[in-house]
């Protein structure tokens, strides 16, 4: 098997699980009516290499919410089973964007169902809950600023203002479905309500341990995790200032020229690795009518 597939095994069987093919069957290859035009700024967002690094950002930002660490910390297993936690929101975010009508809909009820048993005590003594709307438009947010943000650092077709707009737009329909109320419908937008978690965001012994695994010690054979590493690299120069700050990720000194020497090269690096080995022609995901741009 050429090389190219092999890397492109490797990364679907971790990213979509070991039934991959029959996954993306389900998704791109079924019948049915699709929300989105393989053109809109959704599918160029969620089609492309980018969402790797992009994902790490979201996981790393996502987890200085307290309430909404303490519910991943007891409830998602991420320790135990990091794969099985990453594949379900693959699929989430595949169907919601390019599968049928019908498909995404039954994957958004079973999320919701899975939101109605999460409840919880955090360490600092509040209560938390799945459905609460607050930490459900954090979640949200916090994941559609890193998709774009990640898009736009490494596509050679950045979204321009108005399709950036319409990309939160669109994302806001599956938030909906889930609980989020109002969902941002701009960037502008999108940018005042992340603003507006500042106050309550934190690092917490979960934060750093859910760092230390994505960013240390990656549930991966040796041979993988420098390529891993340059992704992680990248996700790392995406967060705002004040999450590097808080997870301890700033070098002092030295942090402006390494993040210009080292680690934006290598999180471009590590995009482009991955764009190259998942733009495998006979792939399903990307003929030209499941496919809105090249990775």
């Amino acid at each position: 098997m050429p090389i190219r597939r092999r890397l492109a095994a490797a990364l679907r069987s971790r990213v979509a699980g070991p039934d991959a093919d029959r996954r993306a069957a389900a998704i791109w290859l079924a019948p049915g009516e699709r929300r989105f035009a393989p053109t809109d700024p959704i599918c160029r967002v969620h089609n492309h290499a980018g969402m790797y690094a992009g994902g790490l950002r979201a996981l790393l930002l996502q987890s200085l919410h307290p309430l909404a660490m303490a519910g991943v910390g007891e409830h998602s297993g991420y320790r135990g089973d990091p794969w099985g936690r990453l594949q379900r929101t693959s699929e989430f975010i595949a169907m919601t964007t390019f599968g049928p009508v019908e498909g995404a809909q039954r994957v958004l009820d079973r999320i919701n169902r899975v939101h109605d048993t999460v409840s919880g005590t955090a360490p600092d003594g509040r209560t938390y809950d799945a459905r609460d709307p607050h930490l459900l438009t954090w979640v949200h947010v916090a994941e559609i600023d890193s998709f774009l943000t990640a898009y736009q650092r490494y596509s050679r077709t950045p979204l321009t203002p108005a399709e950036a707009d319409t990309y939160v737009a669109q994302a806001s329909w599956a938030a909906g479905q889930l609980g989020v109320p109002d969902a941002p419908q701009t960037v502008a937008d999108l940018q005042r309500r992340l603003s507006a978690y500042g106050p309550e965001l934190a690092v917490t012994d979960g934060a750093r341990d859910a760092a230390a695994f994505l960013l240390r010690e990656p549930p991966l054979p040796i041979g993988a995790r420098p390529g891993y590493w340059m992704l992680a690299a990248g996700a790392v120069t995406m967060l705002p200032d004040y999450a590097r700050d808080l997870l301890g990720l700033r070098l002092g000194r030295v942090d402006a020229v390494a993040e210009r020497l080292v680690l934006r090269p290598a999180g471009r690096l590590g995009t482009a690795a991955v764009g190259w080995a998942l733009s495998e022609p006979s792939d399903p995901r990307n003929s030209p009518e499941s496919s809105a741009t090249s990775r």
